[in-house]
């Protein structure tokens, strides 16, 4: 078996091996999220630029790996998840010459999480919450990994607007505009800002509401119907409501 043959399997393969790779990654992409947020508003010491440089080597690797087992190399670069982390893999390197500026775009790593077919797979298989509540889960990432990524942007505008000083301005800001509360104590001046706030407002509106509707519908449980191709069935379901067809879903029993 060849090294690209080895790598494909850990990437994307069924066994207990590959599994507990994928979740290494989601650990060390959730790790690299907290200590962006933890070291925002840090002085760039000696220290947080080796280990920026440390985190920007190991995504490094991981885009590398990805691209070189990837069916269609071109494809793959044009997927936004790589080009977020090619955004977040300068903004790391470039800290040494332009300082903090653009620090806050390594937050963009977080739209990284739980966004891969086959670790969503591995999810599903092994922990019983997550295949219950599916979709509160995601959707409540989702709602999160978009207020940090919103915030970032916002923070990078730091320069052209005066009521914005600080990463928790940036942060008090995302959400105030995110829940249309609108206070009015932070407001966009620049054109850019304003823009920006209406992006915040009219994409974080439908999350929310997502994230509402997985909270309070029924609970669903995902498993393709082989006469339709429906997907979402009741847990309890015996036929398919779309076509009838018998169902067979896998339960762990009442205990």
């Amino acid at each position: 078996m060849t090294m690209k043959e080895r790598l494909r399997l850990l990437y994307e393969g069924r066994s207990n091996r590959a599994t507990r790779f994928r979740y290494a990654l989601l650990a060390f992409d959730a790790v690299s999220i907290v200590f962006f947020l933890a070291t925002a508003m840090l002085d760039l010491t000696p220290w947080l630029l080796v280990a920026d440089g440390m985190i920007a080597l190991l995504i490094l690797l991981d885009l590398l790996a990805r691209f070189w087992i990837a069916p269609n190399r071109w494809r793959h670069l044009r997927q936004f998840y790589v080009m977020v982390d090619i955004v977040v893999i300068l903004s790391l390197l470039a800290a040494p010459f332009i300082g903090q500026g653009l620090m806050m775009l390594r937050l963009l790593r977080a739209l990284r999480l739980v966004h891969s077919y086959h670790l969503l797979r591995d999810l599903r298989r092994d922990w019983r919450f997550f295949r219950r509540h599916e979709d509160t889960v995601v959707s409540a990432v989702n709602l999160l990994v978009f207020i940090f990524a919103m915030t970032a942007l916002v923070y990078v505008l730091r320069a052209r607007e005066p009521a914005l000083e600080s990463y928790v301005d940036a942060l008090y800001f995302t959400v105030a505009t995110l829940t249309t509360t609108g206070f009015g104590d932070i407001a966009m001046t620049t054109t850019y800002g304003r823009l920006l706030a209406v992006v915040i407002m009219a994409v974080g509106v439908g999350l929310f509401l997502r994230l509402a509707s997985a909270i309070f519908s029924p609970a669903k449980v995902r498993q393709k119907c082989e006469q339709c191709g429906l997907m979402r069935h009741d847990s309890d379901a015996i036929h398919c409501k779309h076509c009838g067809a018998e169902m067979k879903i896998e339960t762990e029993g009442v205990g």
